[in-house]
């Protein structure tokens, strides 16, 4: 299982990259594997805030509906509209493919996430 160490984790299997003041989120690939193939992703719009904690998408897959929560809280500035349309991309490659890019709201809120590392010994 894939845990690329410049990202960071939450308990609830997201990840989160930052990026020149934004941060991107995804599913891991621990979360990927655990839901199975996945069939449609509602994603959130251009513009909506999102709370650390709160759900802002929801992920359907073969198994399951699950909620997908932010990480951390911003302003939703892009979302991969790919997944509309492909969203057993996800199960290809998690990482590479994100669900939303956000401005982030308060960069302390990144202290409170998990390092791969912790994220490691979290899904052994």
């Amino acid at each position: 299982m894939k845990t690329p160490k410049e990202l960071y984790y939450t308990e609830s299997h997201e990840w989160v990259k930052i990026e020149n003041g934004q941060a991107i989120f995804g599913i891991t690939d621990f979360a990927q594997s655990e839901l199975g193939e996945v069939v449609f992703v509602e994603l959130p719009e251009e513009s909506d805030e999102v709370t650390k904690g709160e759900e802002y998408a929801t992920i359907e897959s073969v198994k399951a509906a699950s909620d997908i929560n932010a990480p951390i809280s911003g302003v939703i500035v892009e979302v991969n509209q790919e997944l509309e349309d492909s969203p057993e991309l996800i199960n290809d490659d998690p990482y590479e493919n994100w669900i939303v890019k956000i401005e982030i709201e308060d960069k302390s809120e990144v202290d409170d996430l998990l390092s791969a590392e912790d994220y490691e010994k979290l899904t052994k």
